[in-house]
């Protein structure tokens, strides 16, 4: 459960402490508006990826299925920067198939918390194991930190590429490439 008003409390100890007036014009309601933004940005706190992985459809095929270029938006837990870019997910399935905005609700559950990118590739690739019932799974997301562009060594447009493999993506090779022809690579 969020607590907003130690949010609220933090937000005005870290003005305070970068040496601003908490009282001036701009900055009066801005405990308030990070408060209702972490509220949105870290909805996945509050989240289990469970719910949208449950409604499956029966498919008399276990062929590959991947859905690709999905953005999400995460904030990274060592400095509460963002980090943001494309999944994608890929699953064989066990005679159950899920729609596919389940994929990007998934993405985005797990998105939406404090979170490092190599974790989040692994959390989505195991929602699809465990609670989807895949017969494999491979994520790869590519993405941008604002910790690498807006501070420390200052690359923009470097990019982070996080694999994970799961299940028959981890005993088949063959799998592994073909989810990387789908991809164009």
């Amino acid at each position: 459960m969020f607590d907003e008003e130690k949010i609220k409390e933090g937000v005005r100890l870290i003005l305070e402490g970068i040496g601003e007036d908490i009282t001036r014009e701009g900055l009066a309601e801005t405990p308030d508006r990070i408060s209702r933004m972490y509220a949105e940005i870290f909805a996945g706190m509050q989240e289990d990826a469970k719910q949208h992985l449950s409604k499956t459809f029966t498919a008399k095929d276990n062929n590959l299925v991947l859905e690709k270029d999905i953005t999400f938006y995460s904030t990274c837990e060592h400095h509460l920067m963002p980090f943001y870019g494309k999944a994608h997910v890929a699953y064989i399935p066990n005679g159950k198939v899920v729609g596919l905005s389940k994929l990007a609700r998934t993405v985005e559950v797990f998105a939406k918390r404090p979170q490092l990118q190599e974790q989040l590739t692994a959390q989505i690739a195991d929602a699809l194991m465990e609670d989807l019932g895949a017969v494999g799974a491979m994520v790869m997301l590519e993405a941008e930190h604002m910790c690498m562009t807006m501070r420390g060594v200052k690359k923009p447009g470097s990019q982070t590429v996080t694999v994970v493999t799961r299940g028959a993506f981890d005993e088949d090779r063959a799998l592994q490439e073909l989810f990387f022809q789908m991809l164009g690579r």
